[in-house]
């Protein structure tokens, strides 16, 4: 299935919960197509299928992207549920865009993919790579004084850095690897385990 390009208003509503960096308005009621007297669906699935999707959307993933990274998940010890968030935390993407190296996660993903980022000092251009403790994470010489890049930087709002990375001037570094506790406290893994374990 092809990544949703649609407007970001219609994905925030119907998650109810603000999925992109830059939106500050305020979310309507209700799902999009949703008028009143409609009947809100409050089943478990609905619930699971509802946090998934959520979930899937904050980090621009496609639904087979999705599961391969909870099979991942799966098959190490541990906690499901938080290994999966840890994962998806450590996509380079991800880090990126937590870097401060851009605005949002797409621009993150964009920046990735045409050969921006180095990681280790070897350039990397697959945002679902996986970063390790001790990897270092920074743009190539010449995005620097990249005039979009720049602009970019200038208009960026304040991204608070978590505590698992280091940053530097043209990037960062990996400290240590996330635990659960230090992600996002509004996920709940737990539905996203149930949804898939059905």
């Amino acid at each position: 299935m092809s990544r949703y390009t649609g407007p970001k208003r219609r994905i925030a509503r119907a998650a109810n919960f603000p999925i992109f960096d830059k939106e500050d308005y305020k979310l309507r009621p209700g799902k999009p197509g949703q008028h009143k007297g409609g009947r809100p669906n409050n089943s478990p699935y609905a619930e699971q299928f509802a946090e998934k999707q959520k979930v899937k959307k904050i980090y621009g993933m496609s639904e087979k992207q999705f599961r391969r990274f909870f099979a991942m998940a799966q098959s190490d010890i541990g906690n499901t549920g938080a290994k999966f968030l840890e994962l998806l935390e450590r996509r380079l993407d991800n880090v990126v865009y937590r870097l401060k190296l851009a605005n949002s996660r797409p621009a993150a993903r964009q920046l990735v993919a045409h050969g921006h980022i180095l990681v280790n000092g070897k350039k990397l251009d697959i945002p679902s790579y996986i970063v390790d403790s001790g990897d270092q994470v920074t743009l190539k010489e010449k995005t620097k004084n990249n005039n979009y890049f720049v602009s970019m930087k200038e208009g960026m709002k304040v991204i608070e850095l978590p505590v698992w990375l280091e940053e530097y001037s043209d990037g960062g570094k990996v400290k240590l690897l996330p635990s659960r506790d230090m992600i996002d406290k509004t996920f709940r893994e737990r539905l996203i385990v149930e949804f898939y374990s059905r």
